[in-house]
């Protein structure tokens, strides 16, 4: 049995033609920041329904702070910061009116975050939430998701619908989140997000784990040696000193890390990334 804050130990949820879930297994860590990466359809969000009790396991377990995923549910999202894949609100409702809602309902007083989220995310949230933009919701999603200080967070595409500035703003808090100690699953598509706060990454390919590990050993083991012909050899030995590279006469042989994005299409070939399925 697998240990840690967050833990998936064999789950497996077969909905035929291939398309599920099938021993999946891993764990995160207390103040571990673990990135799920793969495209839509390949598994992410089904485990993530598993962890948040949404789904009873077929096979397997998942456990969070060594609670069951169903039968501890109530328990777990005590203590869990939430953003699903596709976010629904109450249309007719104000932001500021359903963020208030949401603090009576989890019996928030002076302990909550939410002045201090709204201004960090620079989010007015007073316009009506069948009026805001996407990236208005995810920004009032980031809020409810986080104001009441939660130990252990769960975000399944946090960033969808964010421009640029605000993904580094959002970089700069999951950075500082984990300073603090909370353990984080961070579910993305998007390779600089996850390679910025990312301690270990989860490749998940067709329903299965294809790699978990450190994110600078995944590199470490990706790296491709690149060997170039100069005209001279003193051309061949400053390209060398600029590259760090071996020399042999007018060959040169240098090394490169593959990026992120390079290693996960090394699993993934030639499919596309833009599936429409969100299994």
């Amino acid at each position: 049995m697998l240990m840690g804050m967050i833990t998936v130990d064999g789950l497996t949820r077969d909905y035929g033609s291939g398309k599920g879930i099938f021993a999946v297994s891993f764990s995160v860590e207390k103040g571990e920041t673990f990135g799920f990466l793969g495209p839509n359809g390949a598994g992410k969000t089904t485990t993530i329904r598993h962890l948040m009790g949404f789904l009873k396991p077929v096979s397997g377990k998942c456990e969070i702070n060594a609670l069951d995923c169903w039968k501890d549910r109530d328990k777990i999202q005590a203590q869990l910061g939430y953003i699903p894949g596709e976010i629904s609100f109450f249309e007719e409702m104000t932001g500021t009116e359903y963020l208030q809602f949401m603090e009576q309902y989890r019996r928030l007083g002076t302990e909550s975050r939410k002045e201090e989220l709204l201004d960090f995310f620079q989010l007015d949230p007073g316009v009506k939430l069948k009026k805001m933009s996407k990236g208005m919701k995810q920004k009032i999603a980031l809020v409810v998701a986080m104001m009441h200080d939660p130990a252990i967070l769960i975000f399944d595409e946090p960033t969808s619908g964010l421009d640029p500035l605000m993904q580094n703003k959002f970089i700069d808090f999951i950075n500082a989140e984990k300073k603090r100690g909370k353990t984080i699953l961070l579910s993305s598509h998007m390779f600089e997000e996850v390679e910025r706060t990312c301690d270990r990454i989860g490749i998940i390919r067709n329903g299965r784990l294809a790699e978990v590990n450190p994110v600078q050993e995944l590199r470490n083991r990706h790296v491709r040696p690149y060997t170039v012909t100069l005209e001279t050899e003193a051309l061949a030995k400053a390209f060398a000193e600029d590259f760090h590279g071996q020399r042999n006469g007018r060959k040169v042989t240098v090394t490169a890390k593959q990026s992120l994005e390079d290693i996960f299409m090394h699993y993934y070939g030639d499919e596309s990334l833009d599936q429409h399925s969100t299994v």
